[in-house]
């Protein structure tokens, strides 16, 4: 019994120095992140806060010209589905040949906005109600955030809510007419 004991206080010390060591990567990914010239584009993103926001930083880099379209991104992250085809068969999968810390990036932000930007959430519940799963569902809004801010990076704009929303207004967006009455008169 006293081994058990002598291995549990081991490990506690062990655990004690790992978090330490994850709060000064913390630090130091705040500190380097905050210099970034695109910091400003991904930090006050719905959801993103101190640990995503480096994350999604780093997931699109600073050479514009690497993706040609969010498309290019959506494949390189592996939120994009791939479609197989054989004679009258049609399956499709995920992507299995992607960094998939990128991937997890993105559906985790992804995730996050559902409670925190109105259309995620309401984007979330409609594909909920067509019976995909909720991983499904989530991976589908992240498909639909990449475009959104493959747009913002490339023209330097912070994302706002409000804009995107009078924008799927003026496009007559079918995903507005799940939403309240009131918000689609505002």
């Amino acid at each position: 019994m006293r081994r058990i004991g002598l291995q549990v206080q081991v490990l506690v010390e062990q655990l004690r120095v790992t978090l330490h060591a994850i709060d000064r990567f913390d630090r130091q990914i705040a500190a380097v992140a905050a210099t970034l010239p695109d910091y400003a584009l991904f930090s006050p993103l719905p959801g993103a806060g101190p640990h995503l926001a480096p994350r999604l930083l780093a997931a699109f880099g600073e050479q514009r010209e690497r993706f040609m379209s969010a498309d290019e991104l959506q494949k390189y992250s592996g939120i994009a589905p791939v479609t197989e085809r054989s004679g009258k068969k049609r399956w499709v999968h995920w992507r299995w040949q992607c960094p998939t810390f990128v991937r997890q990036t993105f559906v985790e932000w992804a995730g996050q906005t559902i409670n925190k930007s109105f259309w995620a959430g309401v984007y979330y519940q409609q594909q909920r109600a067509k019976g995909s799963s909720h991983q499904a569902a989530v991976r589908a809004l992240a498909f639909k955030w990449i475009r959104i801010l493959y747009r913002c990076w490339q023209t330097g704009t912070p994302y706002d809510e409000s804009t995107y929303l009078n924008a799927l207004r003026q496009r007559g967006s079918p995903l507005l007419k799940q939403l309240h009455p009131t918000a689609q008169n505002a």
